[in-house]
Order: C-alpha cells, then structure tokens, then sequence
C-alpha cells in the first residue's frame, strides 16, 4: 500500500496542511481527478478513512486541516470564508492538478460550494451532504446555550449538548447507529476540546459565521444528499438548494439525520465515489440527468424512498 504525503502550506501567513492517500492501484491511469473531503468544523484530515477504502481504487484522495482546524493555525479575525476558500485553491496548485473532485459535508459543504462558484474550472465534480443552508432560531438559541456552557468551563456538558443539537432523537424517527453516532460525535468534541489549542475558538467561529449558499451554480456536475431525519437542515430545504445547481442530483438517505456519514458510512462513501467516478455514458444509460432522483436502500431492507 502506498504511504500517505503530508503537504504544509500557508495562506496569508497561517499555517495549515493536507494529506495525500495516494491511490491504491499502479496500474493504468487513476480513474477520476484527485478527490478533496472537506467536513466539519473540527473534523482534519484523519476523519475521513471509509473514503480511503472506497476511492483509493480510483484517484488519489486528500483530506486537510485547513486554517482553524485540527493542527493549522487559528482563523485570523474577522470573516473566514474567503481565506478557506484560498486555502483550497493553494492544495489544487500545490498537487498541480487542473481540476478536483469536491466533496464538502455539513461545514465543509459552505467552503467546497463557493469554491466551486469562484473557481468552476478547477472542479470536476461536487459532492455536498448534509448543507446547512438554513439554521432556525430554535437552533441558534441551543448552540448559545451550549456555548455559555462551554464558556463556564463544562466540557462534557457542552460535548453532550453539541451532539444532540446535531442529531434526530426523535425515537419515531428510526436512524441506523443513532446511539453509536450520538457517543462518537459525542468524544469527538471532547478529543478536539482537549487536544487542539484553539478548538474552542474554532468552534465558536462556525458556529457564528452564517454560510452563503446563495448565488447558484452552474458548470459542474453535482450531487446533494442529506440524512432523510436532518434536524439542522430539513431535506426539503436542502433539496431547494440543489435546484439552484444547474442539472444538479439530489437524494435523501434512509434512517439517518445530520450525521449521515457516521450511520450510513459505507453507503454515503460508495454513493460519492460512484459519483466522482462515474463517466457520462453510464450517467445516461441510467437516467440520471438534469435533476433526475437517486436513492439508497433502507437497512431494514424496505423499499428505498425516492426524492
């Protein structure tokens, strides 16, 4: 198995790094553009192994921890958008790569979307999950409230307030792995707490900053999908921004909320290498075109819901 590459760079003075998981296979050409996963607030570049086994057969895949993330440097202050943005841009040349294939979960989804407005030539295809194109004040008021506990020095507290803000409890509500979702989001946040000097800031900083999902795109292939019991962000509302995506996909996954790439791994990270790897040819022989529905299959073996 080829060794891993880790790459540090800077923007603007601030220190950051990726890394590269080479692809698996020496044979022949890679199949599709290097694939750059960028997730949530405090997940790095370590985060993110099911895509390694599913799209190392194929490209190259690169993971970061982009300015305020994992080991780079804090987030300068003010607006931070436009040096992630950047940032993203300095991996593309640093890897010398013409175009990549863009896959942005939850807070990442904000940084791969405009960097695909800004620079549709360098993106081949775009993947969003689980995009938070709307925040209700219901929960604005609980991410301040687990704020004022974090600020009282309540790690725990904060940590078990911050993963149920993020997931469907709802016990009607059936989402595949809730409970073993619900204690890993649940020791991420402490871990990050704990290990990263500036996570609390970090944190603070996605959690203030609104992201932009206005404006639409056009120019590149894209697929979005969001847990079918999303609490941040309806499905509904997500699938209103995939339509400001010309000929864009859209999808809910079964039995899974906002931390679809935890209770539905194996599925979402088959979904988006099928998706980057995909050629037109086999796009068209499916139908999958100019909006066209795709789905998942249920664990209970149910019927798959189309969207």
């Amino acid at each position: 198995m080829p060794e891993e590459i880790i790459r540090a760079l800077s923007v603007d003075g601030v220190r950051y790094s990726y890394r590269v998981h080479p692809r698996a296979s020496d044979s022949g050409a890679p199949a599709t553009e290097p694939a750059l996963i960028l997730g949530g607030a405090l997940q790095g570049m370590y985060g993110w192994p099911q895509m390694d086994d599913h799209l190392g057969p194929a490209a190259d895949v690169v993971t970061a921890d982009l300015p305020g993330m994992g080991s780079a440097d804090p987030l300068p202050p003010g607006p931070s958008a436009d040096i992630l943005r950047r940032a993203v841009l300095g991996i593309a040349d640093d890897l010398g790569a013409p175009r990549l294939n863009l896959f942005g979960f939850s807070y990442g989804t904000a940084i791969a979307f405009g960097f695909a407005q800004r620079h549709p030539d360098r993106v081949a295809r775009l993947a969003l999950g689980g995009v938070p194109v709307h925040i209700d004040e219901d929960q604005v008021a609980r991410w301040e409230r687990a704020r004022e506990v974090l600020a009282g020095g309540d790690r725990e507290g904060f940590a078990a307030m911050a993963a149920d803000a993020l997931m469907c409890l709802d016990p009607e509500r059936a989402v595949y792995r809730r409970e073993l979702a619900r204690r890993y989001v649940r020791r991420s946040f402490l871990h990050a707490l704990a290990h990263s000097p500036h996570a609390t800031n970090s944190l603070y900083r996605a959690l203030a900053d609104r992201p932009d999902f206005s404006g639409g795109l056009s120019g590149v292939p894209a697929l979005v999908f969001a847990g079918e019991h999303d609490t941040v962000t309806s499905p509904e509302r997500q699938r209103e921004f995939a339509a400001t995506i010309a000929g864009s996909r859209f999808l809910t996954v079964p039995e899974s909320d906002h931390w679809v790439v935890l209770e539905r791994a194996f599925e979402v990270a088959e979904l988006v290498a099928g998706f980057f790897t995909e050629t037109e040819a086999e796009a068209e022989a499916e139908g999958r075109r100019v909006g066209a529905p795709v789905s998942l299959p249920r664990q209970a073996g149910a019927r798959a819901a189309r969207t």
